[in-house]
């Protein structure tokens, strides 16, 4: 009797729970905040998500095709990828900006590096440092949310580009370093998605809601997202004079909710082990405090990933996990009762 064998890309997790129904999940999670942003936002701003899922997808496709490979869409990993690449932008970038950035997301660092389970970096996350370091204009031009008072027809502000700019929460919280405190940041507009920001970190609610959905149905380890907002919660209290006062709006606004949701949880770029995540997480969350506080720009979750996506393959070797049914040779246990 012949045993077959199947050898598939990571994530092998041992349970019912398949790569794509993974990123089905993920996918239905997602649309929380999108939903949000797009009325927070407007139409353009669904428009924009939309242009980087299909440049997702067909940078899949074109690769597969050039390098005569079986097309792997199927998997919904590029739907995954553009999703949240389009959910990092400003609604207010041109229609290019979307498109490039889903075809260097997929076509550069994931199917370059062998495809779903092999890139060493998060697609998403460094697709977005790409735009910011080729378009830095238009990635930190950022408008208010719509105001419907005058009728519906607002919704479609972007495409007439008839749209109001805005500064973010996270640059009010960069220019009041020096003069101290932030009193002038409404958190319930924060909570709700009322101010300025990327498509899908506006609305703290639509996130959170969608990390109950994930944990619940077991797709993220929840330790991971809480070991990232701890981590950077602890150190906004630290870096800033009056740290309490900064506690909230540091957390609720810019990519930390958005990012540790979705980026920092991706199974591929993250360590094995639980406690290889935590410190992983705390990793991440020092680069994030780090960036926003000391560094040119008012944002660092996207950076922070990529940084700490370059220390995993040191966690895990540092971190192992223990062999099922594993015992140590009485040689070592002689070792340690000597000394």
């Amino acid at each position: 009797m012949k045993t077959k064998f199947l050898v598939s890309s990571s994530p092998h997790i041992g349970s019912n729970l398949t790569t794509k129904k993974i990123m089905l999940h993920v996918i239905i999670a997602l649309s929380f905040p999108l939903i949000a942003a797009t009325i927070i936002f407007g139409l353009y701003s669904l428009f924009i998500v939309l242009l980087a899922v299909g440049a997702s997808v067909l940078g899949e496709t074109l690769y597969n095709l050039i390098r005569k490979r079986a097309n792997t869409i199927s998997d919904l990993s590029a739907i995954v990828t553009g999703l949240i690449l389009g959910m990092n932008l400003p609604p207010t970038v041109p229609f290019y900006v979307p498109i490039i950035g889903g075809l260097f997301a997929i076509m550069v660092v994931k199917m370059l590096f062998g495809g779903l389970g092999q890139n060493f970096a998060n697609p998403a996350a460094t697709a977005r440092i790409f735009l910011t370091l080729s378009w830095p204009v238009q990635m930190s031009k950022y408008m208010s949310p719509l105001d419907y008072s005058g009728g519906v027809k607002v919704f479609i502000s972007g495409f007439t580009k008839t749209y109001v700019t805005s500064a973010t929460p996270l640059a009010t919280i960069k220019d009041s370093i020096d003069v101290g405190g932030v009193s002038n940041l409404n958190l319930l507009d924060m909570f709700l998605g009322k101010i300025g920001g990327s498509i899908g970190e506006v609305c703290s609610l639509a996130i959170i809601i969608a990390a109950i959905y994930l944990i619940i149905t077991k797709v993220i380890d929840w330790k991971t997202l809480v070991s990232y907002v701890i981590t950077c919660a602890v150190l906004a209290l630290a870096f800033y004079k009056d740290g309490y006062l900064y506690v909230l709006p540091t957390i609720l606004s810019g990519g930390i909710l958005f990012a540790g949701v979705f980026m920092l949880t991706d199974y591929t770029t993250s360590p094995r082990t639980e406690l290889g995540r935590v410190i992983f997480a705390i990793f991440a969350g020092l680069f994030t405090m780090i960036i926003r506080r000391f560094g040119g720009m008012p944002e660092g979750a996207c950076f922070s990933i990529l940084l700490a996506n370059l220390f995993v393959p040191y966690i895990d070797k540092i971190v192992k996990p223990k062999p099922f049914g594993y015992v140590k040779p009485k040689k070592e246990r002689k070792k340690e009762t000597n000394v």
